[in-house]
């Protein structure tokens, strides 16, 4: 398997949480300027903080959104950020180490799946977390055992570099601490996209009415991150929820009036 790491670029987006439940604001409109292009995640003290691309955390996204749906732990979640970013640094590769492709450069003459499915990252994120639950005593082992487990890597110690990172990445997709996941944009990508499009999206990747219906805290969160790091493909310049909003222009979260709904809007 080839190991690589890369980083990508994400848009906006703001959300609005309103005692146990939340709603999500996500506004769809002409691209700003703006300075840079990164996101950003973590403590910022024992773990650090750490930056990433915009596609880069699209992918982690997705990965956390396939083993949420799946109602596995968040320990889970970091193996697979972990495995991957050692894997391709959470690209999704058309090549590889031999027939490898993919977010975590699984093989088709394995039993992966096609090369065509490997290359769909919520198939690829599905393939592992089901390998991943068969091993026996998984949730109990570091991050690194774990995804040897899965990978059987030639270098079976690698994984554990990343181990911290992945972990402050999963508690910030998985919505575990609030605003946990931020993303300042230098540009958008391709076309502006339909806000059906988005919503097909995310309908597909975290389940029936993201947007649609209040959300707890931490689903609204994990939504919230969703968005942001969608947001550089579906030119989001402002998403809302838990009292905050985020736009691409400052890549910060600022206060903002809750909201019990989620309200999308697109120009």
């Amino acid at each position: 398997m080839s190991r690589r790491r890369r980083r990508l670029i994400i848009p906006v987006v703001t959300l609005v949480v309103a005692g146990a439940v939340a709603a999500i604001i996500i506004s769809l409109q002409p691209s700003p300027p703006v300075v840079a292009s990164a996101c950003t995640f973590g403590s910022g003290s024992a773990g650090g903080r750490y930056a990433i691309t915009p596609t880069q955390a699209q992918n982690a996204t997705i990965i956390t959104a396939v083993g949420q749906q799946k109602g596995l732990p968040d320990h889970a979640v970091t193996v697979a950020l972990a495995t991957s970013f050692q894997e391709t640094q959470l690209q999704n590769l058309p090549y590889g180490d031999l027939d490898s492709v993919g977010l975590f450069q699984q093989r088709p003459s394995e039993g992966w799946g096609t090369a065509a499915q490997i290359m769909d990252p919520a198939y690829a994120a599905s393939a592992f977390f089901d390998h991943l639950a068969q091993v026996p005593g998984w949730a109990s082992l570091p991050v690194t055992e774990a995804a040897q487990l899965v990978q059987h890597s030639a270098t079976p110690d690698a994984y554990a570099q990343w181990s911290l990172e992945a972990q402050a990445l999963a508690i910030a997709t998985t919505g575990e601490v609030p605003a946990g996941l931020s993303c300042r944009l230098s540009s958008f990508g391709g076309s502006t996209p339909s806000h059906a499009a988005l919503l097909a999206a995310a309908t597909a990747e975290l389940g029936p009415n993201p947007f649609g219906i209040p959300a707890t805290t931490q689903r609204g969160w994990q939504i919230a991150a969703w968005a942001v790091a969608h947001a550089y493909n579906y030119h989001l310049t402002s998403v809302s929820f838990g009292g905050r909003t985020w736009t691409p222009g400052s890549g910060v979260w600022v206060a903002a009036s809750p909201v019990d709904h989620v309200v999308t809007s697109t120009q």
